[in-house]
């Protein structure tokens, strides 16, 4: 029997967090049958932001541009659960709320999106290329310091259509899963498809090894109150372990480099076997820092917090 009172689930109403909320609703009515869930759709700050560059963000306004809003409803009980992409979850949460649950992980790399196939190595000299990521601009000039970086804002949709009308733009950046959530494919030939795409776009996935990705990356994150039982049950339910340990580790590395969502660093956790082995790069300081450890999966925490004392700038 399902009860009476609803589970509420907030997101953001963009494309992508509507794609990822109606699959965790999806997860939640097939693992708790005997509960009623229903989506509520909160707009944020960030949503509101259209014309900032993300890159570049006045230091007066406050952490957590696309979750400050649905925090907010957890805190006052109009939503139980909220599902963010989890890269944009700050690691610092307010008071009184936590992270539940952390789904399962999609593909953690970077794509290349071009009007030619391409790699970041084979773009044309001085080529143009569109991306708000610190983390991504810093990645792709140190390999190529002649290419000139843009910032970009707005959906998927809107990127790829950017950039097939631009004279100007050679190629943009995306996550390889936010691309296969909204149903785009990338062919053998590396033509890019999928319903409304501009057509003759070409991705190229880019290796792990050249370009790292952020904190949480490709993984959804299950925000919740603290000691909310009834919540507890489901996102028990919704958790995936493997990825609750690499993410665990990866956000402990950023909140120790007392950085943001938007900091210049990347991060890279994957459980082998009984280990967390966790990979990162930092540009914070006046020099790019690399490092790699590996800890049980028990000390993922200090897996994190150890690496970035490796790597913090003096």
């Amino acid at each position: 029997m399902i009860s009476e009172k609803p589970i509420y689930i907030a997101t953001r109403g963009s494309a992508l967090a509507l794609v990822q909320a109606n699959f965790i609703l999806g997860e939640c009515r097939r693992l708790v049958p005997q509960k009623k869930f229903e989506l509520k759709i909160i707009r944020t700050t960030g949503d509101k932001m259209q014309t900032a560059s993300l890159s570049h963000l006045d230091a007066t306004l406050p952490r957590g541009l696309f979750t400050k809003e649905i925090e907010d409803a957890l805190l006052n009980g109009e939503a139980d659960l909220a599902v963010h992409s989890l890269k944009d979850l700050p690691t610092i949460l307010p008071d009184g709320l936590k992270l539940g649950a952390a789904g399962k992980r999609e593909d953690v790399r970077d794509v290349l999106i071009s009007k030619r196939k391409s790699s970041i190595a084979n773009l044309p000299p001085n080529a143009v290329v569109a991306t708000s990521s610190t983390r991504r601009s810093a990645q792709i000039l140190e390999k190529r310091s002649d290419l000139k970086i843009v910032p970009i804002r707005g959906n998927v949709g809107t990127r790829l259509q950017k950039l097939s009308d631009s004279t100007e733009l050679e190629a943009i950046i995306l996550a390889a899963a936010g691309l296969a959530r909204l149903g785009f494919k990338i062919g053998p030939d590396g033509i890019l498809s999928g319903q409304e795409i501009p057509v003759g776009l070409h991705a190229t996935p880019i290796p792990i090894d050249e370009m790292l990705p952020c904190v949480g990356q490709a993984a959804l994150g299950i925000e919740m109150r603290e000691q909310d039982l009834r919540i507890d049950e489901v996102c028990a339910k919704l958790n995936d372990p493997a990825t609750w340990h690499a993410v665990t580790a990866e956000r402990a590395f950023l909140r120790a480099m007392g950085g943001g969502c938007q900091s210049a660093v990347g991060a890279f956790g994957e459980v082998l076997g009984e280990e967390v082995r966790l990979r990162a790069v930092s540009y914070l300081g006046d020099e790019v820092k690399r490092g790699e450890l590996s800890r049980p999966i028990s000390e993922a925490i200090r897996l994190g917090e150890e690496l970035a004392g490796n790597l913090k700038p003096k």
